[in-house]
Parts: C-alpha cells; structure tokens; sequence
C-alpha cells in the first residue's frame, strides 16, 4: 500500500434494506476517495449471525452498484488487505485482543472482556463537528437505572468481547480500520459519540487513527428524525419507483454537500471535483422528497431518445414507442408513464369530470363538435398538417379563433384536459379511433341532443 493514499469505507450491517442515510455515507466515502486518487473499500458487518439475511446482503450490494458506486476492495473484489466479511476475520480479532492482554489493557468481567479506558482526556479534532475532548472514565462513571429509577455507579471500561467470544463492534471497526490501512472515516453525526472510544482502541494498539469526519443527520421535512416507514427512506423504493440512479445520487450529495453557489443538478464528475471537507455543511439536512423527484425529472428531461426509451420500455412494455416519447417532458418518474399512456391508447379511457364540465362551460350545443368530426374525417392523410386543416375549416365555419377547438378536441378524444401534446397524440390514436371517440363523446357531454 502506498504511503499517505487515501483509504476510505463503508461497512454495513446486513440486517435490512441500504437505508438512504447509508447509501449517502457510501457515496460520501466513494466521492472522497475519488476525489483524492484513493481506495474505497466495502466491508461488510455480518457478526450478528441472527439478524443477518442473504437477502439484505444482495440488496445493499445491488443497491451501490445501482448508484453508481464501485468499491475497489471488497466483496467480489478481493484484494491485499481482506477478507472482507468480519464474519470470516475472528483469527485477526484474536490477535489484537492477544496484544491487548498482554499490554494489560484489557482483563475478565464475568466471561466478558473489558478494555481499561484511559484515565487522560482523549482530544481529536472531527473535520466537521470540529474539537473534541471527553474523558471516558468520567462519562461512564455514571448510568440509569432504569428499575431503581435513577443514577448508578457504573463500570466505564468497556467491553470488547461477549461471554461467548463474539467481539463487539468497537474493537472489530477499529481493528479493520487498522488493518485496512483505512486514512479517512466519513460517518453519519450520530457515531460522534462512539469515536472517542474508537481512538482510545487506536492508540492503545499503537496505530495513529484516521481523520474523522462526522456528517449530520438527515432529518424528514418537518425536523422529525427519518423512520424506515417514512416514503424515500430505502434505496430499494427508488430502484422500484421510476427514478434515475445519477438523480438519487445527485440529490443524496446535496444532503450535506454543497457546491457553494445556486447549481443542484450536477453530474457526479461535477460533484467528484468539488468533494472536500470545505464543502460538507455543518447542519443536519433536510429530505425533501418533492425536491428529489423534481430533480429526477430534469435528469429524465435530459436524456436521448434512444436512452429514455430503453427506461420507459421497461414500465410500459409493450407501448409504442412514439407515444413513449411524447411522455418525456411529461413525467418525473418512469411509474407515471401508464398515466399519461392511458388516454391515448385505451379507446374506453373515462370522460373526466372537471374536463367534461370545461368543454360544456365552452359549447352550448354539439354543432361545433360534430362539424369538426365531419373536417377531420375528411383529411387524407392523418399527419398534423392535416389535422390542422380540419381545425382550422371547422373554426373558420364557427367564426372562431382555431385555438378554441383544441380543449374540446382534446378532452373528446382523450377524455382529459390535460395530456401530451396534441397533434401528435391525434396521429398516435389514429383517424378512425380519433372521429368515434369525439363521436362517443358528444354522446356523453350533450345525452339531450345525441
């Protein structure tokens, strides 16, 4: 390993779906990494052998690599400093307990195994929450006690190993780090309190600790801390949801990041090239998931027509592909397709209410609706030029301006008054499909004159 190359991790627990406070950590880390030439490494948490699942593990993995985020070491990706399961590291975890013991820093407490905390104060500085200074033994020296209901006396060494040698996430989170050669730990606010503890293990063990940097929470909306059942809170809703994956890690690098002027869509080699310390902000963030879908419809706005269709193609199969197209300006997730879909291509598509009720605050009777059936079904070739034509005939008949006919042609053969753009929804739909929808329809708007 070169010397003074920047080393950075993520290292989930496989117990549940990659929640997007993880998958930010992921991206904070990668982003770093590649910022400064370096080595992301994903290993995974898997000591707790009840809670662990197959699944979660394929998730989290698929999870990254849908974001874009490609690990350098780690599982399929062996390389000098694995393996990368803690799981298959308890040979590794013996030997530097073994150090401890024979330092005399760590002894017996009823079959567990207790690490001596320093009596001194432990100083570091965080690269975001800034100085720190805790003293160990005074911050344990207390505990509630939830059956007396008060404060005890308590123990402040802590422990490493349970009675039935499993280690604890302290002791094997600093180990790997050592072991790793990991130089910058970039982590959710809320390990803030675990790292004193982690730097005591450190030099304890005669190894310099990494440079911290503790990101602040992401709070819902509100304030309120985000809950798994809050909508957005798993990467896997996105996965399923119609979003790009360049958007979600677009907006997952703005919760905490900022480029420092008024730009939010920015690609990731944008983002790369501005990722430092400076950058990261010091208050907690904001998930807005309004926002977020917002941002994915202008990376969905942004794409070829050859790329948008290959999207599409998967939540509509089957949907000509001229009609997925005229839903790109449209949507701003892919699972809104069918929505737009639906009133072109399905002949029985109700009559919506509130359009239904604009066309007959327009037209007192089905003269003007009927004269225009009579002009389209006239055009020779069903193309917008055509088309056109007919409107314009038919407006020229009615002493109108063309521009009144395009609501009550479009809400008579789509049923709705909103939609993709007309003319060439009309040449979708077909001539024939176009003069009995508006046929069926002036049934329905004026049932006393059909």
């Amino acid at each position: 390993m070169q010397l003074n190359k920047v080393r950075t991790r993520f290292a989930p627990s496989p117990t549940g779906y990659l929640h997007v406070g993880g998958a930010r950590t992921a991206l904070f880390n990668y982003l770093f990494a590649r910022r400064n030439q370096g080595s992301f490494v994903l290993r995974i948490e898997d000591t707790d052998e009840v809670r662990n699942t197959a699944d979660a593990h394929d998730a989290i993995l698929d999870g990254l690599r849908w974001l874009g985020i490609h690990w350098d070491e780690g599982p399929g990706i062996q390389g000098e400093y694995g393996p990368y399961l803690q799981s298959q590291r308890t040979e590794i975890y013996n030997k530097f307990l073994s150090k401890l013991q024979a330092d005399g820093k760590v002894y017996e407490d009823n079959g567990t195994i207790r690490f001596r905390v320093p009596v001194s104060d432990i100083v570091f500085k965080d690269q975001i929450c800034g100085p720190q200074e805790i003293n160990l033994r005074q911050l344990g020296a207390r505990a509630w006690d939830s059956d007396e209901e008060k404060e005890i006396e308590a123990n402040p060494d802590f422990i490493i190993r349970r009675p039935d040698k499993s280690f604890l996430f302290h002791f094997v989170n600093v180990v790997d780090d050592i072991t790793m050669g990991i130089t910058h730990v970039l982590r959710g606010e809320d390990h803030l309190s675990n790292t004193t503890k982690h730097i005591a293990l450190f030099e304890a063990l005669g190894a310099v600790p990494p440079t911290f940097a503790h990101i602040p929470l992401i709070l819902n909306n509100d304030g309120s801390k985000m809950s798994k059942r809050d909508a957005g809170a798993g990467l896997q809703w996105y996965q399923d949801g119609g979003f790009l994956p360049e958007a979600v890690s677009n907006y997952l690098a703005l919760l905490g990041w900022s480029p420092k002027d008024d730009r939010e869509k920015l690609s990731i080699e944008e983002i790369t090239g501005l990722f430092d310390f400076d950058h990261l902000n010091r208050s907690n963030a904001r998930f807005d998931l309004e926002k977020c879908t917002w941002l994915n419809g202008q990376y969905i706005a942004a794409l070829t027509p050859e790329k948008f269709l290959a999207h599409a193609s998967h939540f509509a199969p089957g949907a000509p592909h001229s009609a997925l197209a005229l839903t790109q300006p449209r949507i701003q997730r892919f699972t809104e397709i069918n929505e737009w879909l639906s009133p072109i291509l399905d002949d029985e598509y109700p009559l919506e209410e509130k359009a239904a009720s604009k066309v007959t605050d327009k037209l007192k009777d089905t003269s003007l609706l009927l004269d225009l059936a009579k002009h389209l079904a006239q055009a020779t070739a069903w193309k917008e030029a055509e088309i056109k034509q007919a409107i314009s005939e038919t407006a020229q008949q009615h002493q109108v301006k063309p521009g009144a006919l395009m609501l009550p042609l479009r809400v008579t053969a789509t049923g709705t008054a909103q939609g993709t753009d007309l003319m060439p929804t009309l040449e979708i739909i077909g001539k024939d499909a176009t003069i009995k929808r508006i046929q069926k329809r002036i049934a329905t708007l004026f049932p006393n004159q059909a």
